[in-house]
């Protein structure tokens, strides 16, 4: 098996490492509403591709999706979907199309973010049913089975932001039928049970020439998210809460030294925690941060280059000025809800500069002397929390006449209202040079070990109370160095652990739904509802609203609830 590499735009861009027996491909344009030429090696990465890239040519330019090219990408959508609205994350512009009604909980039918959503999934379903369709029975079942996954896990998006989907599984000319709640999820339960024994084993992609293929590590991970909020998705009809420990066991059995296919990454280098390791421009090639994550979407500066991936959680979470700084391009859009920084620092005492450590037109070697001299930079963030996790900066970096604020207060008005986030980062921890300035070349891990772990814990609490999890949390808190422990498990110790953990990996909104925190006013966060101080907001905001385009389109769809 050789490495691909694939010389036209969209098939090509997938990324390194993805193998076949050809040496070289050249594909066209593999929109399949049209007649194409295409080898079979090329469609199989474009069904990767539809995951990390946006269109035909690169940034912009002959996009999948009409409009704005650089919000319509898999990573971008899901993830404004999934954490501008929580307590972890704050656009600082809200004047830009849509958020202010997302950041604040109110959105309607007509919400672009919402639509650019579905329109996305819907368009990467299209891509696999095609695929599907024109190559079984002349592919090998496995690589078939690769894209079946892919399909699931789009499938999946669908059933956990709009709790239905516009359901097809073949490539006709026919309307997409209504599949929702409980049948929905018991399709993705089937349908992840057949694949799975037909996919390559646990791991085997775990490796420098596969990494970026989904193996049965991948489709049990989200055979496991999916059993865990069964009840959430069929309405309490379904509790699948063993089913979910056991798709966990079988990824962590495993686990383990040398010849293990997964571990947690926890050692240090050159400086950079395990964890830091994990969001850093070469977690493709750096062994111990490989290991831990099941399945990744494949970036890179120079063959991936897009606004909607990792390049946009690296340049919308950096200010011009801030030190250490991994993009020439930053966005400053970005920053902390104080509501997470407290996960961190319950009386807010995160460590950060006031107006007299201000200096006029600074150099990034002075930002980082009164950093440090100051006692505010980020390894002062992490050290002050005991917390390996807890990467945010609170220094004079990219402040000019003000400083860094915990709140906006009663306003959002700006990047410095908030701790900004240093978590995704273009650096590489080896210490060799990124591929491009702009572009980012760090993979967003979809699913990773300590998912697994916390998955498994919370698992077995909510199927009897169990306490046999709380091994599983210690283990993600001794690698990321935490000192303050958890003494047992509990719904407020589990919650808190899911954020610590993975904020700003695009799944918080669905861990707040699971615990009963997202509506209501059981959890109020800053500008929940849109007030400073949070409040209450009504239960169908658990669910986003059927794209008004769509109800007009495809009247077999249905709006949900309320809306």
């Amino acid at each position: 098996m050789k490495k691909i590499f694939i010389k036209t735009a969209m098939a090509s861009m997938l990324c390194m490492g993805f193998v076949s027996c050809a040496d070289e491909l050249n594909i066209k344009s593999v929109d399949p509403l049209n007649h194409q030429t295409y080898t079979v090696e090329g469609l199989l990465a474009k069904q990767y591709a539809t995951l990390g890239l946006t269109g035909q040519k690169g940034p912009d330019g002959l996009a999948d999706i009409s409009g704005n090219e650089g919000e319509t990408g898999f990573i971008r959508t899901v993830f404004n979907l999934e954490e501008l609205m929580t307590d972890e994350t704050l656009w600082a512009y809200q004047e830009n199309d849509g958020i202010a009604q997302i950041t604040t909980m109110d959105w309607d039918k007509n919400n672009v973010r919402v639509n650019w959503a579905y329109q996305r999934l819907s368009y990467n379903i299209n891509q696999y049913n095609f695929f599907i369709s024109e190559q079984s029975g002349s592919l090998s079942e496995d690589k078939i089975a690769e894209v079946r996954f892919l399909r699931a896990l789009n499938y999946y998006y669908f059933l956990d932001l709009y709790r239905k989907a516009p359901f097809k599984d073949t490539f006709d000319n026919n309307l997409p039928t209504e599949k929702s709640g409980k049948e929905l999820y018991e399709w993705l339960d089937n349908e992840l049970t057949t694949i799975e024994p037909l996919m390559a084993e646990v791991g085997a992609y775990n490796n420098s020439e596969n990494f970026g293929r989904a193996d049965r590590g991948a489709a049990y991970a989200l055979h496991a998210r999916l059993a865990l909020n069964s009840a959430v998705y069929t309405d309490g009809q379904v509790k699948d809460y063993q089913k979910a420990i056991d798709y966990c066991d079988k990824i962590l059995n495993n686990v383990g030294e040398g010849e293990g296919k997964y571990n947690l990454c926890r050692a240090e280098k050159n400086g950079y925690s395990g964890y830091q390791q994990l969001f850093m421009g070469d977690n493709d090639c750096n062994p111990e941060a490989m290991k831990e994550i099941i399945f990744p979407i494949r970036q890179d500066g120079v063959k991936t280059r897009a606004y909607a991936g990792t390049s946009y959680l690296v340049n919308a979470s950096t200010i011009s000025g801030m030190p250490y700084a991994s993009t020439s391009d930053p966005w400053k859009c970005l920053f902390a809800r104080v509501d997470l920084v407290k996960k961190f620092f319950p009386n807010g005492d995160i460590p950060k500069a006031t107006d007299e450590d201000l200096l006029s037109n600074p150099s990034k070697d002075q930002v980082i002397a009164k950093d440090n001299e100051k006692g505010i930079s980020t390894a002062d963030v992490v050290a002050q929390a005991k917390d390996d996790r807890a990467l945010f900066y609170m220094g004079i970096g990219g402040c000019s006449d003000k400083v860094r604020t915990l709140t906006p207060g009663d306003a959002i008005t700006g990047p410095l209202n908030g701790a900004s986030f240093v978590k995704w980062t273009n650096l590489h921890a080896d210490g060799t040079a990124q591929h491009h300035q702009k572009f980012s070349d760090t993979d967003f891990p979809v699913f990773r070990l300590a998912e697994i772990y916390l998955t498994r814990a919370e698992a077995k609490y909510r199927l009897n109370g169990s306490q046999d999890g709380l091994e599983d949390i210690l283990k993600v808190q001794d690698r990321a160095n935490r000192q303050i422990k958890a003494s047992s498990v509990d719904e407020q110790t589990l919650i808190d652990e899911w954020c610590r953990e993975f904020y700003m990996e695009g799944r918080r909104r669905s861990d707040l739904v699971r615990f009963g925190l997202f509506t209501g006013s059981k959890y109020l966060w800053s500008f929940k509802g849109g007030s400073e101080n949070g409040q209450g907001i009504p239960a169908k905001c658990n669910i986003y609203p059927i794209p008004g385009d769509e109800i007009k389109n495809n009247p077999n769809m249905t709006q949900n609830p309320k809306y």
